[in-house]
């Protein structure tokens, strides 16, 4: 791999000290907004700065995706499809810089900012594949020479918004989908990740104009919940994706319902592997490790509690010990550390918290947590991984706390574990560690896990894009990605074709004039 730096990086993806943070196709809106800085909790260093939407460009925004959709989807979706294709080639072409400041801007380790980027690529393709296959079904009418189907149109304007601990896959997953639909998309990034939808804009925006796409097909809004609100509330918008937490995903739901439009929900999780003790502790003590310190405990499906059968628990927590004394802290851009920083110091501020939460509770650390200071750590967004002795009741272990905090939860019987997998308000994903096969099997039987994402003998975080991404309860029932999760994006049409010379009514009614 290359060696180069971040400056390098941010030349090669057109991003500036001072940057418009509007955006419709390839042309640059200046605003009256506000700016928002964008410092990165590696060093604590200013990376550049952006200016707000503002209403006018907002309006401005909307009308021209609103025209672009009206040609945008009339292309053929194959030949939609081939764009998308040469989208990923450009990722491909640029994955290395695009990948460094995914981990430069949030903070993630560089491995899995090269992997964030990857999950992009992935998507593409499968996107190609998909825009071939936007399958309807054909119905059996009960009227003779009836013919009756389904089929899939584009929905319209696709509102996106991202939170930051995945600042440019989960745009991706949404984006890449809807534009095969023949739908437009308007993103509101997270204020705390701006940069990076800046440089996926340059990419997307250099392959639209080279192919003619009309301008407004990809559009981009930056800002803070305001921005978000407008894009919710205005009824020119069909679908409203959103990703991030609970509390923002119902002021997202109940605005979006309010005017009768569609919601498409990815939030908090509240995670747990169950070991049994035929679980294979190797594979189990991995899984565990990265579930709980990958991306700093910053993934929704991160792994927050550890369910282990009482017969295995002691030498779990040993092996565990052992492993979080190896852990190396520090900078992500160096490929040697395991953990980088948290986002930033509010972030730290919710991880002190939950520490003291957890002692008030009853609970003890097996592995003391603590804010890390001296050469290093200058930022003050890093963090030592802590791990806790716990009960599922506990307030804080209900609630999600986005740092690397494992809780440790001890069971006598499979149905217990589940019970407690499933004693939580959040339901996204969930994995079991056992070598057992009625333990798999129950674990995934309609009384076993009730998360969106069951897994067995893997974690709970670094889902494929070929499966439907989502999860339950107050996750808020959401799928993007694989699988059909593409029809959320499409409306859906019954045709009924009378190719006789009479017609009969259905269900056999009578009205002769």
């Amino acid at each position: 791999m290359k060696s180069f730096g971040i400056s390098e990086a941010l030349q090669s993806l057109g991003i500036k000290k001072s940057n418009p943070g509007t955006s419709i196709g390839k042309k640059w809106i200046k605003t009256s907004g506000h700016f928002i800085d964008s410092y990165s909790p590696a060093d604590g260093k200013l990376i550049g700065r952006i200016q707000a939407t503002d209403e006018k460009s907002f309006e401005k925004v909307v009308k021209q995706a609103s025209d672009a959709f009206k040609q945008w989807r009339i292309v053929p979706a194959p030949k939609r499809g081939e764009v998308v294709r040469q989208i990923g080639e450009s990722l491909r072409h640029h994955k290395e810089h695009l990948g460094k400041l995914v981990s430069y801007e949030m903070g993630k380790s560089y491995q899995e900012g090269l992997g964030e980027v990857q999950e992009m690529i992935d998507i593409c393709d499968l996107a190609v594949g998909l825009s071939r296959q936007l399958n309807g079904l054909t119905m059996h009418s009960e009227r003779p020479h009836h013919r009756m189907y389904e089929q899939y149109h584009p929905l319209g304007i696709v509102g996106i918004i991202t939170a930051f601990n995945f600042p440019v896959a989960v745009w991706s997953w949404n984006a890449m989908i809807a534009w095969v639909c023949g739908d437009v998309c308007i993103w509101k990034p997270s204020e705390k990740t701006p940069l990076c939808s800046i440089a996926c804009q340059n990419i997307a925006a250099e392959v639209f104009e080279r192919n003619g796409v009309p301008e407004g097909v990809s559009c981009i809004i930056n800002g803070d919940y305001k921005v978000g609100q407008w894009l919710c509330a205005d009824e020119r918008i069909p679908l409203l994706s959103a990703t991030g937490s609970v509390r923002m995903g119902k002021a997202v739901g109940q605005t979006v319902a309010a005017r009768l439009g569609r919601a498409l929900l990815e939030l908090g999780g509240n995670n747990a592997i169950i070991i049994s003790e035929h679980a294979n502790l190797d594979m189990s003590i991995r899984g565990a490790v990265f579930g709980a310190v990958g991306t700093a405990g910053q993934r929704c499906t991160s792994t927050r509690r550890l369910i282990v059968h009482e017969r295995v628990y002691e030498e779990v927590k040993n092996r565990l010990t052992k492993a979080y004394s190896q852990l190396r802290i520090g900078n992500p851009l160096d490929q040697h550390n395991h953990v980088g920083p948290l986002i930033d110091k509010l972030a730290v501020k919710a991880y002190n918290s939950a520490l003291q939460k957890i002692k008030k509770e009853g609970g003890k650390f097996a592995v003391s947590g603590k804010v890390l200071k001296g050469k290093g750590y200058e930022s003050g967004c890093y963090v030592k991984p802590a791990i806790a002795e716990v009960n599922n009741s506990y307030e804080i272990v209900q609630a999600e706390t986005f740092a690397p905090i494992l809780y440790l939860i001890k069971y006598k019987t499979l149905e217990e574990a589940i019970a407690l997998q499933n004693g939580v308000k959040q339901g996204l994903s969930s994995s079991i560690m056992t070598t057992r096969l009625q333990d798999m099997e129950k674990f995934l039987s309609h009384a076993g896990s009730d998360c969106g994402i069951a897994n067995v003998n893997i974690g709970t975080s670094g889902a494929e894009i070929g499966g439907a991404f989502g999860g339950e309860k107050e996750t808020g029932g959401g799928r993007e990605s694989g699988s059909d999760a593409w029809k959320v994006y499409m409306r859906r049409q019954t045709n009924t074709i009378n190719y006789s010379d009479s017609l009969p009514l259905a269900q056999g009614i009578k009205f002769d004039l």
